[in-house]
């Protein structure tokens, strides 16, 4: 996130508090190296499997994992008509893969004859992520996305006042021992014990989601239509103390840190 999102280098905006300019088109492709081994299960076949994939970083869009065709079980995919084209890359072509009694459509993609400024595609394959089973990052499963090397977590402790109330002025949640939750390209967030939050003014949520860097969340809302906090009980290791603490966001809601709202 932190090269093509927000104000990455590679974003669509990036920042001006540089000393450097970058003359080039104003949508950005860079490929380099993932140097680890990443697996794609689907139906129960291992679809892909490399230690020589590149990720493939392109203004606005999350990274993109690309493995040498030969990476691939070519037994288990079939190619389609379905085409695509891209400006910056060129024409696209799909296979379908196929195990057992099952089939993803148009699941893998590559540019057979890529655009010159994008020839170093040439060779490669890409996977849908959610078009697979499961994905494993060495020998650990990883959920939502590839990790981009490039993104980072940190959780710290702090001191500061935090205030969340609702439109009528009613206090959700308020404590002085928060945790601040800092992630590359996303604005700062503040993690509340439980104890300092009144649950009981919040109904549970059938809302849940994925994030590759913290795990699993379970949500609340506030009238019972919008979501309006979240928590992850068993977060993933880079993120591991904000376990069961609880975080507020919604344009309903005012959030005050030290007095002042956000």
């Amino acid at each position: 996130m932190t090269l093509t999102l927000s104000h990455g280098p590679l974003s669509g905006k990036p920042p001006k508090t540089v000393n450097y300019e970058i003359h080039g088109p104003q949508h950005r492709l860079l490929m380099h190296d993932f140097p680890r081994r990443v697996r794609a299960v689907f139906a129960g076949e291992t679809l892909l499997d490399t230690r020589r994939g590149v990720l493939l970083h392109e203004t606005g869009l999350l990274p993109r994992l690309y493995v040498p065709d030969e990476d691939l079980r070519a037994d288990l995919l079939e190619a389609t008509d379905h085409t695509t084209y891209c400006p910056f890359k060129g024409t696209a072509s799909y296979w379908s893969a196929r195990a057992g009694d099952r089939t993803a459509e148009n699941a893998v993609w590559a540019y057979p004859e890529p655009l010159e400024p994008a020839s170093w595609l040439r060779g490669y394959k890409s996977v849908y992520w959610e078009a697979m089973d499961q994905w494993l990052d060495e020998d650990e499963e990883v959920l939502g996305h590839l990790r981009d090397p490039y993104h980072r977590v940190d959780v710290l402790r702090t001191s500061r006042q935090v205030r969340v109330l609702t439109a009528d002025g009613e206090v959700l949640a308020e404590t002085g021992s928060p945790l601040l939750l800092s992630e590359t390209g996303l604005p700062n967030r503040y993690y509340l014990p439980r104890a300092d939050v009144r649950l009981e003014a919040l109904k549970p949520s059938a809302t849940t989601s994925v994030c590759p860097y913290k795990g699993t969340t379970e949500y609340w809302s506030l009238d019972g239509t919008a979501d309006v906090a979240w928590s992850y009980p068993t977060p993933l290791a880079e993120a591991v103390k904000i376990a069961g603490y609880v975080c507020f966001a919604h344009e309903a809601l005012t959030i005050e840190i030290d007095g002042q709202a956000e």
